[in-house]
């Protein structure tokens, strides 16, 4: 699997794996298996471009997501990041990748769950800044009240508490967070699927103007097939641990070829009345 030769390759990931052992009860806890959580994943993602990785729940993709922001480390296998330079994320020092966390930030599912509800809303977009010394006092403000107008909350909100806003605005929170360290790679971890689905659509189109705007790669993960699709210039398919199938979104769409995939594709429903049954 390669990226198109026009564009050049942000991200290459080769034989990845994920283990996690098994133990037997009792007081030893000797270890009698492995659960396969990524199994030899391998794919490339060019810049600009989404991947969305998609499968059932428990197939891996938050799995490797994690393990790609080293959140829990690989057992084997390679990411190469080529960002400012080339970095094998799998192998990176704590302290290489406190310096190479503005290039790649995460976007988390739960916009409920992962702002700070002591922090203000300034206090929280300005904390990566703040972590990483790129900015402080009026600077440190200015920043924070143009990436809030970026993605669609008012400045005069700054100095307000994550409950008073919606759960669509505390994930414009949430980007607004992940982006003002100008990254070149985000992981959306199924960043809408705890939204309406008319606060979905208002994301969705965020995400893909602030993608246009500044240039950004998105590795989407999402069990929702019909959003992968909209967003997606590439789909790979996730079953117990392992990549199934990767091609263009079209493709994958209009003519999988694993029968997991015909699965999933088939599970979609299509928004026609003229094809409503009634029990």
């Amino acid at each position: 699997m390669t990226a198109p030769e026009s564009k050049r390759v942000l991200l290459s990931v080769r034989q990845l794996c994920k283990y996690f052992p098994i133990l037997s009860a009792g007081v030893f806890r000797r270890q009698v298996g492995v659960v396969k959580a990524c199994h030899d994943v391998s794919f490339e993602l060019a810049r600009g471009e989404t991947l969305g990785i998609v499968g059932e729940s428990g197939s891996g993709k938050s799995t490797l997501a994690r393990t790609l922001l080293r959140v829990t480390d690989p057992t084997s296998g390679s990411a190469l990041f080529h960002g400012k330079e080339t970095v094998d994320l799998a192998t990176l020092s704590q302290r290489e990748l406190k310096r190479l966390r503005p290039q790649v930030q995460m976007l988390l599912p739960d916009p409920f769950g992962s702002l700070n509800p002591r922090l203000t809303v300034q206090e929280i977009i300005a904390e990566p800044l703040v972590i990483q010394a790129r900015a402080r006092g009026q600077e440190l403000e200015d920043r924070v009240i143009g990436m809030m107008r970026r993605v669609g909350i008012r400045p005069e909100y700054r100095s307000r508490y994550p409950h008073a806003f919606s759960g669509g605005q505390r994930q414009r929170i949430g980007i607004a967070r992940a982006l003002i360290l100008d990254p070149s790679l985000v992981v959306a971890d199924e960043a809408v699927s705890a939204l309406d689905v008319s606060v979905q659509a208002q994301i969705i189109n965020l995400l893909l103007d602030l993608q246009q705007e500044l240039g950004l790669t998105y590795l989407f993960i999402g069990h929702d097939l019909s959003v992968v699709r909209h967003v997606a210039t590439h789909v790979a398919v996730m079953t117990r641990g392992e990549i199934v199938e990767y091609g263009p979104t079209q493709q994958v769409f209009d003519d999988p070829e694993h029968a997991d995939t015909r699965r999933l594709v088939g599970s979609v429903l299509e928004p026609n009345p003229d094809k409503l049954t009634l029990a």
